[in-house]
């Protein structure tokens, strides 16, 4: 086995995933590099930050999922550092040599050049930011319970939501949600279903990349939860008190950013080219110019790939690219001819607002409401790695639609609750 080529596959992401099955019967020996010990299906990652599913439903141990596939090595670590020329890959203490790399790194919290608005505003891209944003929101309930002044109590009550996009809207929708029936009868100082949910977006619309009709069922769905929508308002300042949504102050105590992304570091490790949002330029092929033992695939790279555009920032694009990058280390690896150019196939986009509530567009097929809410649930359900979180999320989610009731309210992580402020 150390004989054969080495390719080294930087993320256990979608597309990270995608690359190592995809070599499973390739004369190579592979080595999956991760921060983390799982693979996290982050588009629930929203329903953790809500209550509504624990992390170890939506993730599952990297280990596990390849303990069958004899060429491949998980390996814990962060890289530091990228030699293109030595064909190293630096990680805190020693070096990793490779013959192919493949960086499929994802994409990080984007503040449009205000990062300190970072505390007082977190995203939503890992395991830790979710229960981090589920901490804040109950807190912030608990706090409402113990005040004694009105004003702080209605602070405590407001949820600001920063961005109009799936994310964002589906925060909104849940924490609308989590406040009109998740809590219902448990406190005696307030009613949890006044609490007031903000969701602000920049442009005219929320799910700017669906069709206007899907946007305006989609702010219908959002109004009839309870939910405040401000289009074409910008957030022009925000501190642990609440933000300045176009001019006027909104008096809040968690404030969640959904706005938008920057790549990872990973052009900065092979000081290559980057897009406005920091994503490295690739060729049609998933290469780095100038490098063909170099991929990059996701969230981390931009590539016109799909009707002469940049494929966009979903699982689907990051799985294929995974994929593709995959065929075509096999054909190198064989002397076959390389595959021709790289081409997202885009099957559908879903968001999803409340119970019953949800958008889907495939194209000449537009779904809304009930029939959008069951196909959002049945896709993802089936797009989950293993059957085990299928099994627990299925079950999870019937009993919550049964009784209205979330099952992972617990408050845990540093912080003290303290009225007035964070």
């Amino acid at each position: 086995m150390a004989r054969l080529p080495h390719v080294v596959i930087v993320g256990g992401g979608f597309g990270g995933v995608a690359a190592a099955r995809g070599l499973r019967y390739a004369p190579c020996r592979v080595t999956l590099l991760d921060q983390h010990n799982y693979h996290l299906f982050q588009p629930l990652l929203y329903q953790v930050a809500t209550a509504w599913l624990s992390p170890a439903d939506i993730a599952t141990p990297l280990r596990e999922m390849f303990r069958v596939q004899a060429n491949v090595r998980v390996l814990l670590g962060g890289v530091t550092g990228v030699d293109p020329a030595l064909r190293q890959i630096a990680l805190a203490e020693t070096r990793l040599a490779y013959d192919f790399l493949i960086i499929g790194t994802g994409a990080r919290h984007s503040y449009f050049g205000h990062d300190d608005w970072a505390p007082a505003a977190p995203g939503l891209k890992g395991i830790e930011d979710a229960l981090d944003i589920r901490r804040r929101l109950l807190l912030a309930f608990e706090a409402a319970e113990s005040s004694q002044n009105e004003a702080e109590r209605q602070a405590w009550l407001t949820f600001i939501i920063v961005g109009g996009g799936p994310t964002g809207v589906e925060l909104a929708g849940a924490i609308a949600e989590l406040a009109r029936h998740g809590l219902t009868r448990e406190f005696r100082m307030f009613d949890p279903a006044t609490a007031r949910i903000v969701l602000v977006q920049a442009t005219d619309r929320v799910l700017p990349t669906f069709p206007p009709s899907l946007s305006a069922a989609a702010e219908h769905s959002l109004a009839a939860l309870g939910v405040e929508v401000l289009t074409s308002r910008e957030v022009k300042a925000l501190d642990a008190r609440g933000a300045d949504v176009g001019g006027k102050w909104i008096a809040a105590r968690t404030v969640v950013w959904a706005a938008g992304v920057t790549g990872s570091p990973a052009a900065a490790w092979l000081g290559v080219e980057t897009d406005r949002a920091g994503r490295v330029r690739v060729g049609p092929d998933l290469r780095v110019p100038g490098r063909s033992e170099i991929f990059v695939i996701g969230d981390t790279a931009t590539c016109n790939a799909w009707r002469g555009m940049p494929a966009p920032g979903l699982a689907p694009a990051a799985k294929q690219g995974g994929a593709y990058a995959a065929r075509a280390i096999r054909a190198a690896l064989a002397g076959r001819p390389a595959p021709p150019p790289f081409h997202y196939r885009h099957y559908g986009s879903l968001a999803t607002i409340g119970r019953q509530a949800a958008v889907a567009d495939f194209g000449g097929v537009r779904v809304r409401g009930a029939p959008a809410w069951w196909l959002w649930g049945t896709a993802h359900i089936a797009f989950l790695i293993s059957v085990r979180n299928r099994i627990t999320v299925l079950a999870r989610w019937l009993w919550a639609y049964l009784t209205f009731r979330r099952g992972s309210r617990l408050i845990t992580g540093a912080g003290l609750l303290r009225t007035g402020g964070r």
